[in-house]
């Protein structure tokens, strides 16, 4: 009489819909693309899954991080994860199978990082926070149990005679907890359903203030949010949640969920150098974090800050006014314009060649994080011309970065 075959056990990589806000980062990283999606969920096929984690840190929510002991026979597929609304209890393994479970849990923890390193290609930044950084929370509130935000300001923060509108928008929390760092973001529920009749997903939003409230010491933060009008080809577009909060007036309530983020973080030892780029609304985090640096000014050795930032013209750049009025031994500006009549083209890696020098004195303190934020085709531009800066001094851009990267000190949070 034959043996019966040994049962093969998987652990089968899984995202809870509970928690994911559907932001596409797991999709993008993924690569060897196990990663797809419908209108209802993100999903990871099992047959094409290697467990490299590559898209285990840019999660912003940690939804991406959840694993099942499956027999490989019964595992969960493609189609079962699309019709989930959250993740279904853990099986019960037979004996047998058990026993294989535990060598497949010992096999999981020596297998640390990917064979090759297909995340080094596509995850740029850094997967830890810098050491100083403080504690985020993360997740408090989910989509089924929000947290209700009172509007109590909605600005425009671009030229009204410009297409590009943008909304300074503030949400007040009253007596009820929502810790937030500088760096991290939140969910905004936009009301009504989708094309299949369901409830719109969350949208995801970088916070524009500091971890002590827009207003110091209110339970409040703000938003930069643009008036989506076009998709990326130029095609007119409706976006759902950015209308939704532009066209918002005082004291209308918003639906909120979050926070998010547990790596873009600001550090908190007061000698830490900062070099922001940015783009757009990829502004919010930096405001956040000069702010935060501001508020600071006579209590501690506040370390440099330098910014980095484009946009078409002066009058679409948030926040340009209360900007330009930052004392310049504070901050160093520099403006990366490319429409501007009158003047030539010019991006935000241009820029930094043009300040080769002093961003070079920079990246050779250890004190130094960098954070890059705005649309995702930014971050080729900023990281050869970071090489490019590395280069001109004789030094090697693929240690510094890997340094960068494991130290928690360089950081990429596109879109």
């Amino acid at each position: 009489m034959n043996a019966p075959l040994p049962v093969e056990v998987l652990k089968q990589h899984l995202i809870d819909p509970e928690i994911c806000i559907r932001c596409n980062t797991c999709e993008e990283t993924c690569p060897v693309d196990a990663i797809t999606h419908d209108s209802n969920n993100y999903v990871v096929d099992p047959e094409i899954c290697n467990g490299c984690m590559a898209c285990v840190p840019p999660c912003p929510t940690g939804s991406i991080d959840n694993w099942r002991l499956v027999v490989r026979a019964e595992a969960y597929s493609v189609q079962d994860q699309f019709g989930w609304e959250e993740l279904p209890q853990e099986k019960s393994l037979p004996v047998d199978a058990a026993v294989a479970g535990d060598a497949a849990q010992q096999a999981a923890g020596a297998q640390a990082e990917p064979a090759a390193a297909p995340a080094m290609l596509v995850t740029p930044g850094a997967a830890v926070p810098p050491w100083s950084a403080a504690h985020p929370y993360v997740n408090l509130y989910t989509h089924k149990t929000p947290i209700t935000a009172t509007v109590v300001g909605n600005y425009r923060v671009t030229g009204a005679d410009t297409e590009s509108d943008i909304h300074h928008i503030v949400l007040d929390f009253g007596e009820q907890p929502f810790p937030v760092l500088e760096g991290q973001s939140i969910g905004i529920l936009p009301p009504g359903v989708d094309a299949m009749g369901r409830p719109h997903h969350a949208r995801q939003y970088s916070l524009a203030s500091p971890r002590d409230g827009e207003r110091a010491g209110y339970n409040n933060l703000s938003l930069t949010v643009k008036r989506v009008t076009q998709d990326h080809g130029g095609e007119a577009a409706h976006g759902v949640c950015s209308n939704y909060l532009c066209d918002l007036a005082k004291n209308d309530t918003v639906q909120v969920i979050g926070p998010f983020g547990h790596t873009f973080l600001m550090p908190n030892h007061p000698k830490a150098n900062l070099i922001m780029i940015c783009t757009g609304t990829g502004s919010a985090p930096m405001r956040a974090m000069t702010e935060r640096s501001r508020r600071l000014i006579g209590t501690a050795d506040i370390g440099k800050l330098m910014l980095f930032f484009g946009a078409r013209t002066e009058r679409e750049l948030p926040y340009f006014g209360p900007l330009m009025k930052l004392p310049r031994d504070f901050i160093d500006i520099n403006l990366a314009l490319s429409r501007e009549p009158g003047q030539p083209k010019r991006y935000v890696q241009d820029l930094l060649l043009e300040r080769a020098a002093q961003v070079r004195g920079l990246l050779a303190d250890r004190n130094t994080c960098i954070y890059v934020c705005g649309l995702k085709g930014m971050e080729v531009g900023v990281l050869d011309a970071l090489r490019e800066v590395v280069v001109q001094s004789g030094e090697d851009w693929s240690i510094l970065h890997e340094a960068l990267r494991r130290e928690g000190r360089l950081h990429f949070e596109t879109y």
